[in-house]
């Protein structure tokens, strides 16, 4: 169900993208699945976009344990500028925090 999700989204983005994104290129790739424990994985592409993401399972009592997600994503925007992204997903939610988001 998770890569369905996955996959739809990335299709989605995929065709909602200019045509010279969607010729783009993978330059890198890395991925370390460590099955419950976590994951790491990075890449980045021939259009400027880069992302790493690393997940680690964390206690949250003695039956609660759940994936703490850190990473980061950058992109080229249509005014030439790269934007970055940092984010955590924990128990307090996902948080983003870059400077050209609105902040509370």
């Amino acid at each position: 169900m998770k890569f369905a999700v996955v996959f739809a989204a990335v299709l989605a983005v995929a065709l909602a993208a200019p045509v010279e994104d969607r010729d783009a290129q993978v330059l890198q790739y890395e991925n370390d699945n460590q099955g419950l424990e976590g994951y790491n994985f990075k890449y980045d592409t021939s259009n400027g976009i880069q992302r790493v993401e690393q997940a680690q399972l964390k206690s949250f009592g003695e039956d609660v344990s759940a994936l703490v997600v850190r990473g980061s994503y950058s992109y080229v925007a249509p005014d030439g500028q790269t934007y970055t992204v940092n984010y955590v997903a924990d128990e307090n939610g996902f948080q983003p925090e870059a400077p050209h988001l609105p902040h509370a």
